[in-house]
């Protein structure tokens, strides 16, 4: 019996000290927490280097996302996008960058490059893509710049990204060697 009074005591003072106790669950309990990081929320990894098996996220009070622009160089050519959404997959995108990848041709329909890791896709939703779209593909976790997008309709797996303007000559640049990814703004 004093053995189990040893273990309790302990175990309560970590619990209040952490936070924890036991309470009937308010319907704001289940909505997602967006006040400002606390002390103890660990940083945010923004480097190339963070390792695959942990995920990338970065609060939308760190920064802005729906309006940033990613930039896409190769050699002399460089294709913008506008990020056009504040969702898990675009923050997750944008803290990876810097990045350097390798862009190829697929089924005449889009420029596709596999990420050093798969992005967070929780609670992005899926896409009707259209010609001028940089896209997420799930199950493949690549980019994919859209630009023949006819036949082609909503999909869960599809997740939008951000919008791009240039022509197919821009596109097939980002074919010839490595393409450099930073934020422009």
């Amino acid at each position: 019996m004093q053995r189990n009074a040893l273990l309790i005591g302990p175990l309560a003072a970590l619990l209040a000290l952490t936070g924890c106790a036991t309470t009937a669950a308010s319907p704001a309990a289940s909505e997602p927490d967006t006040s400002a990081p606390s002390a103890s929320t660990p940083p945010v990894p923004t480097s190339a280097s963070t390792p695959n098996t942990m995920p990338t996220q970065v609060p939308s009070t760190a920064r802005q996302v729906e309006g940033s622009i990613v930039r896409f160089t190769a050699g002399d050519t460089s294709v913008d996008v506008v990020i056009g959404a504040d969702n898990a997959t675009a923050r997750d995108f944008l803290a990876m960058l810097p990045l350097t990848l390798s862009f190829e041709e697929f089924n005449g329909r889009e420029k596709i490059a596999d990420l050093p890791r798969k992005l967070n896709t929780t609670g992005s939703p899926g896409s009707d893509p259209e010609d001028g779209d940089l896209i997420y593909f799930v199950p493949w976790g690549n980019l994919g710049f859209y630009y023949n997008t006819a036949g082609i309709g909503y999909s869960d797996q599809v997740i939008h990204i951000g919008t791009y303007n240039a022509t197919a000559e821009q596109l097939q640049q980002l074919e010839k060697g490595d393409v450099t990814v930073t934020l422009a703004r």
